[in-house]
């Protein structure tokens, strides 16, 4: 099994037995995964390329999937699905973090994008609370900045990892957002080693986020080397054995035939290519 690993995001949802199977085909060894298949229709998509699912709610679901997932090597290698916000409490995601522990995830991910939280210190006391409890449950915990709003640049990210102790969480860089918000090769050899816990890997334009950004980030980036950001050189300065996961949404090329697993080996490919 190689470092690389294949994102949720990328194949848009795709149910998680068919999803792992895939990803042990094409040789990584994680997945993100979270435990119920992307609400498009909450982005004004008519076209639902998946039947619903759900690992919450499904018993058997899980039960294939760990087969799965014992079959191929491939594990979870991203939680995904937790925040923090005004309208929840960490303690609401108790019974997703015990689905995510029973399904072996190696360390589950989170997000705020509230500015209020983290202005106040809000944010940084919840991700902290997260993070205990993802540790208790023998996971990792990792927080993933992003643009507009709440943790969207490397610094704040960095504030909540110093609140929160060291070795109990990690940064998800995201290399679109990293470089979009600001981030540099030279920020990126700065930063103690331990502290980068996984890689996003997917290319765009350079500069400032637009407006479309989040809608880009959604369903249009870019394959690893066919857009201008520094890829190769950020590759190159990652620790060997940091995770590096290709996030390469490409809505436009699924809906017009490609097959999802040619699209997946062309963006793995691509990373490789890069020295990935």
């Amino acid at each position: 099994m190689s470092r690389h690993g294949i994102e949720m995001l990328t194949l848009l949802g795709m149910p998680p037995v068919e999803y792992v199977s895939l990803a042990g085909e094409l040789g990584c060894r994680e997945v993100s995964s979270g435990l119920s298949g992307l609400p498009l229709s909450m982005f004004g998509l008519d076209d639902v390329f998946y039947p619903e699912w759900s690992l919450r709610d499904d018993a058997e679901l899980r039960r294939e999937m760990k087969v799965a997932m014992r079959d191929t090597g491939v594990s979870i290698g991203l939680g995904e699905g937790f925040r923090v916000a005004p309208d929840c409490k960490p303690a609401d995601f108790a019974g997703d973090l015990d689905l995510m522990a029973e399904l072996g995830a190696l360390r589950i991910n989170a997000i705020c994008m509230d500015d209020e939280m983290v202005a106040s210190g809000a944010a940084k006391d919840e991700l902290a609370e997260l993070a205990e409890m993802a540790l208790a449950r023998d996971m990792g915990f990792t927080m993933e900045f992003f643009p507009p709003t709440g943790l969207n640049c490397i610094e704040r990210a960095l504030e909540v990892v110093d609140h929160i102790g060291a070795g109990k969480a990690r940064l998800l860089i995201d290399t679109m957002h990293f470089f979009r918000t600001g981030g540099t090769v030279e920020k990126l050899r700065a930063l103690d080693p331990a502290l980068i816990g996984y890689v996003q890997l997917a290319d765009s334009p350079a500069g400032p986020p637009e407006e479309e950004y989040f809608s880009m980030a959604m369903f249009a980036r870019m394959v690893p080397g066919e857009g201008e950001l520094p890829l190769a050189e950020l590759i190159a300065a990652l620790p060997a054995d940091v995770t590096i996961s290709c996030e390469v949404p490409r809505l436009e090329d699924l809906r017009g035939g490609m097959a999802p697993r040619d699209h997946a080996a062309r963006c793995l490919a691509a990373a490789r290519a890069l020295g990935a």
